[in-house]
């Protein structure tokens, strides 16, 4: 595996971001709808997985497909955004605005939503052979996932608010891990590791991811969930995106920019003080400096 060191894989990132926030319209939105649609397909695949096998860490193992194919294929998702933009701000690269960046979440934030809903309405019509008949045991696990994580936080209150929140900062830390880990392999092999780590833990420990969100509760809405939609959005949705903005910018963006993103330099080693009283040299902690390099022999021949 081709190893990309943290200093050139921030300015990779870096790029990245300059590049996403000066694509056209046109391409963003095809981009992150696609980009909505494979992550959607990928959770669904996981909560058959975990219903039909009783084995939700498998699905966990197996849910990180979607993550890794979408972003070989270069498509977009909003958790990835929220890092990738605001770096190549903060490193003040030509034509990148805060305009510009908001423009762009916007897009992909629009974008995501499509392709998620349009895969929730596809399997709705899978589960129900069309609305025929009532969900299958796939379709009724989704439709109670929607209650659980609305109704079951607006029970707690301010708590459960809390808790939805930490639980979208938590999954977005992980998640951008996994946008930048992308980039730290030039090799396929590579780079489908490093994905894999991150979203397979994000999805096990049930953290709020607000695009798997879209495809989630829509589908609880057609699938008979017992929520509304004002439940979606004010105990989930939009708490969890906020939350995923915090962890993405908190936790990934700006630890990378501040320490490999920026030039650094040694610490100066300052010259000793020399005491008064005896004109010594008193010594003064210093940190450790580099080696001298040793004398070397005039290279002539030895008998």
């Amino acid at each position: 595996m081709s190893y990309v060191k943290p200093t050139e894989l921030v300015q990779t990132v870096i790029d990245a971001g300059a590049s996403k926030v000066m694509l056209s319209t046109r391409d963003t939105l095809i981009r992150s709808i696609m980009g909505g649609a494979v992550l959607t397909i990928a959770a669904a695949f996981a909560v058959t997985i975990t219903v039909t096998t009783g084995m939700p860490l498998l699905g966990a193992v197996l849910f990180p497909i979607g993550f890794i194919m979408l972003y070989l294929l270069g498509y977009d998702l909003l958790t990835g955004v929220f890092v990738l933009a605001p770096l190549a701000w903060l490193d003040r690269r030509p034509g990148v605005t805060l305009g510009g960046i908001l423009r762009n979440w916007g897009l992909v934030f629009l974008g995501n939503f499509i392709g998620a809903f349009t895969v929730a309405v596809l399997m709705a019509i899978v589960v129900t052979y069309g609305f025929s008949t009532p969900p299958n045991e796939v379709g009724q696990a989704i439709g109670h996932i929607g209650e659980g994580r609305t109704v079951g936080y607006a029970e707690h209150g301010a708590a459960g608010m809390l808790t939805l929140f930490v639980r979208g900062v938590l999954c977005n830390w992980m998640v951008a891990t996994g946008v930048v880990l992308a980039m730290i392999s030039k090799d396929v092999i590579g780079k489908i590791f490093a994905m894999w780590m991150p979203i397979m833990l994000f999805f096990f420990m049930g953290f709020e991811h607000s695009i798997v969100n879209m495809f989630l509760f829509p589908s609880g809405l057609l699938l008979g969930g017992d929520f509304t939609i004002m439940d979606y959005l004010i105990w989930n949705e939009i708490p969890t995106v906020l939350g995923n903005l915090v962890g993405g910018l908190v936790f990934v963006a700006i630890p990378l920019y501040f320490t490999y993103g920026r030039p650094t330099s040694p610490r100066r080693v300052r010259a000793p003080k020399r005491t008064r009283a005896t004109g010594t040299a008193e010594p003064v902690a210093t940190e450790p400096a580099a080696a001298e390099p040793a004398a070397v022999e005039p290279a002539t021949a030895r008998v």
